[in-house]
């Protein structure tokens, strides 16, 4: 039997492909094995949204090289497709596998094991419709499965190579996405998260994001639906009051937003205004008046300066996130903005990075304790030890880290608990 290992970079639709190829690799009669072990096969789910995820899949493609000199190496993924020259050179490298060929990887190593001929697998996806039909039916060590709907994206941001490569927009069956749920559900999963490489985008026909929710919404089994990375502008007043109607939707969402300053939204190619959006985050919570709403900030983009920084700062704290994802502008090859004069200082940017973070961390402070007292349910996941206890943790439909301490294994199980204090940052502790 072969031994196969696999490592995903990236994000949540990365992880959801490294697990279908997982699935596939089995189903062919695959030993899959950690990736720091003896392997046939290395398969590096590659990134390449900075220059930095370029040098970590680099890095993870040579490790894998190191540890099996005989071992098939296989770059999959957007680094692989966005830099076939460099990978094709790279000595590590025995196969390219680009996207949209992920679905082919078991008839891709039989055909390499045939002839050992070195080969890239990489279409044009800028150029196909078609989305490739990627299919879970588990997944390892979780009680919540990430289901991916949608691929691609036609916004080109200035500082993002994604739609270089994911091309187009695509999307799945509407008929696909509820026999997987439906196969998910029979496992005994109760969480669904939606994501996409832009899931607001999703079209099939006639069929749009709100109408695969309501659908979902019908299956039984499934107790809890929840929403990857929203674009604002999907946020209707008929999306919204739609939503409401969902029983099971988690109200839980991330909204993608970059800037709080209105001249470097749209040097960043963002199809809103600061009062646009604002008045967004306003209508979720009239239909949902204690949604946890979360976003993305990228502090030093060129030409940033310390007035739109501090306009930044004025409206997260306008908007009462119950928590920031800050991140500081990395420099990527091939986008409109590493082109653009009044590149900020990394001094700088570590400087904002640092005030946004601690006023993220004040935000989400102040969310949780108006949980405290409060009785909510919570999916647990997995038992952990915090010192010299241990604890069953979960997360509630806001998508609050919990742990609890319980006589009985209640992993797997969604329980009303009592939130009681924060922990630390991350957990908050509760009692049965």
């Amino acid at each position: 039997m072969r031994k196969a290992a696999l490592h995903n970079l990236g994000c949540k639709v990365n992880a959801y492909e490294t697990e279908a190829m997982t699935q596939l690799l089995m189903q062919a009669g695959y030993e899959i094995v950690p990736f720091h072990e003896m392997a046939d096969v290395y398969i590096v789910n590659t990134c390449t949204v900075t220059n930095i995820a370029d040098r970590k899949s680099r890095q993870m493609l040579h490790k894998a090289r190191k540890q099996n000199p005989d071992a098939i190496v296989v770059a999959a993924g957007c680094y692989a497709q966005t830099s076939i020259g460099k990978v094709m050179e790279d000595l590590s490298v025995d196969l390219v596998l680009g996207n949209n060929k992920k679905n082919e990887i078991v008839t891709i190593l039989e055909q390499y094991l045939e002839h050992r001929a070195k080969k890239d697998y990489v279409i044009d996806v800028n150029h196909t419709d078609e989305y490739e039909n990627l299919e879970i039916s588990t997944v390892t060590g979780h009680t919540r499965a990430h289901l991916k709907i949608q691929d691609g994206c036609n916004s080109f941001c200035s500082y993002c190579i994604i739609p270089y490569a994911r091309g187009r927009i695509r999307s799945r069956k509407l008929e696909s996405i509820v026999q997987e749920v439906q196969r998910l559900a029979a496992n005994g999963f109760l969480e669904i998260v939606l994501t996409g490489i832009n899931l607001s985008c999703y079209r099939d026909e006639q069929y749009r994001l709100i109408d695969v929710i309501e659908r979902i919404d019908q299956i039984k089994g499934i107790e809890r639906i929840r929403l990857g990375s929203l674009d604002p502008e999907v946020v209707t007043e008929e999306f919204a009051q739609r939503l409401s109607k969902v029983k099971k939707i988690c109200p839980h969402f991330h909204l993608s937003m970059q800037s709080g300053c209105d001249k470097t939204l749209k040097a960043m190619n963002r199809h809103y205004t600061s009062a646009q959006f604002y008045e967004i985050c306003q209508r979720l919570r009239a239909y949902f008046p204690e949604a946890a709403l979360t976003t993305d900030v990228i502090v030093g983009f060129p030409q940033e300066t310390e007035e739109d920084f501090h306009q930044t700062e004025e409206f997260v704290k306008k908007v009462q996130f119950a928590e920031l994802h800050v991140f500081k502008y990395s420099k990527r090859d091939g986008t409109a903005a590493a082109k653009m004069t009044g590149q900020v200082d990394e001094n700088v940017k570590a400087e904002r990075s640092a005030a946004l973070i601690q006023i993220g961390n004040l935000l989400k402070e102040t969310y949780r304790n108006r949980q405290i007292g409060h009785t909510v349910k919570v999916l647990f996941e997995e038992e952990i030890s915090l010192g010299d206890k241990k604890y069953f943790v979960g997360h509630t439909r806001d998508y609050i880290r919990v742990a609890v301490e319980s006589p009985e294994n209640i992993a797997g199980k969604i329980i009303g608990v009592r939130l009681m204090k924060n922990m630390d940052k991350e957990i908050m502790l509760a009692t049965l």
